[in-house]
C-alpha cells in the first residue's frame, strides 16, 4: 500500500508579485494541514496573466531557474513541510524564454524542469510572443511520493502528452492552468470542455488527474479575462472526486492508494493490448 493525499489550489493573482507568492505559500500550508503531500499550484501564479497582451516589458518578469527567488522560496517551503511541489514559473534560459515548471521534491531538491510543449496563440492568450516551444519532452519524476507527470495548461488538450507521461511511468498527472473567458467571444465558456478533456486522460490511462486554475478578473489594455477556477481531482476512471468553485480561493484534496491503482491498470489490460505498430499515422499527419 502506497497512499498519497494530493491537493489542487486556486487563487486570484494581482499586480503585486510578493503578495501572490505569499498567497501561494499560505495555500500550500493550508493543504499540508489538510494532509496533502503533493500540492499543485496554478500556472504562472507569481504574476497576473500578462499574456493577454504583447509587450516586451513583460520579459523582465522572467528568471533563470538557478537564481529565481520564487523557486528558492518554494524549495525551502517544500523542505520545511516535506511536500512535493510542482512550481510553474516564467523561465529565462540564455536568449530563450519558456513557460516552465520545476519539480521540487519533499526534501527541497529540484528534480528538474519541464518546458511547456504546446504554446497557444489567440486573442487574450498570446503566448507565442513570449514563450519558445518546450525542448524538454514530456517529463515524469520519481518523487518521495511516487512517479508524477506534469504538463502545463494548453498541453492538457493533447491526449498524446498524457499517454506519453503514463508510458514513462506516471502514477498521477498534474495540470497547472490559466484559462477563462475569451476576450473576443464572451459567449464561449470552455470550462466543461476543459474538464471533460482531462477526465478522458484519466479514464484512458487509468491514472488520477489533478488540475488547478486561477480565479478572478484580470485586465491588460483592452483585453479582459474572467478566470473560471473549477480546479478538480479525478480518480482513475475520470470520475470527479473533488471540485473547486468558480470564484473562491480554496484547496481541494483526494487520497489514493498508488499500489492498488497500479494493480487495476495492469488488470484492465489497456497497456497490454496497445498496438504501437499501428499508430504511425500519429506522427505522419
Amino acid at each position: 500500500m502506497r497512499e498519497i493525499t494530493v491537493a489542487a489550489t486556486q487563487m486570484a493573482c494581482g499586480p503585486d508579485a510578493d503578495h501572490n507568492v505569499e498567497q501561494a505559500v499560505a495555500l500550500v500550508r493550508q493543504a499540508h494541514a489538510a494532509g496533502a503531500r503533493l500540492i499543485l499550484l496554478q500556472e504562472l501564479f507569481e504574476t497576473q496573466y500578462f499574456c493577454q497582451e504583447q509587450h516586451p516589458r513583460h520579459f523582465a518578469l522572467a528568471h533563470e531557474a538557478a537564481t529565481s527567488p520564487l523557486l528558492a522560496r518554494l524549495q525551502a517551503l517544500a523542505r520545511e513541510l516535506s511536500v512535493v511541489l510542482p512550481v510553474s514559473f516564467f523561465e529565462r534560459a540564455g536568449q530563450a524564454y519558456f513557460n516552465s515548471l520545476q519539480m521540487i521534491d519533499a526534501d527541497g531538491r529540484a528534480l528538474g524542469i519541464y518546458r511547456k510543449s504546446h504554446i497557444p496563440q489567440g486573442p487574450g492568450y498570446e503566448e507565442k510572443f513570449y514563450f519558445s516551444p518546450g525542448d524538454t519532452g514530456f517529463k515524469v519524476w520519481d518523487t518521495a511520493l511516487g512517479r508524477v507527470g506534469v504538463a502545463i495548461c494548453w498541453d492538457q488538450w493533447f491526449p498524446e502528452a498524457a499517454r506519453a507521461m503514463v508510458l514513462k511511468g506516471a502514477e498521477v498527472l498534474c495540470y497547472p492552468s490559466a484559462i477563462g473567458s475569451e476576450p473576443t467571444a464572451p459567449e464561449v465558456h470552455s470550462r466543461d470542455h476543459w474538464q471533460r478533456t482531462m477526465q478522458g486522460h484519466a479514464a484512458a490511462n487509468m491514472v488520477p488527474v489533478v488540475a488547478c486554475n486561477r480565479i478572478g478578473v484580470e485586465r491588460f489594455g483592452a483585453s479582459e479575462i474572467t478566470f473560471y477556477g473549477g480546479s478538480f481531482i479525478t480518480d482513475e476512471t475520470g470520475a470527479i472526486l473533488a471540485q473547486a468553485s468558480s470564484d473562491r480561493r480554496e484547496i481541494i484534496t483526494a487520497r489514493f492508494d498508488l499500489s492498488a491503482l497500479r494493480e487495476r491498470r495492469a488488470g484492465w489490460g489497456l497497456f497490454r493490448d496497445r498496438r504501437p505498430e499501428l499508430y504511425g499515422d500519429l506522427s505522419r499527419y
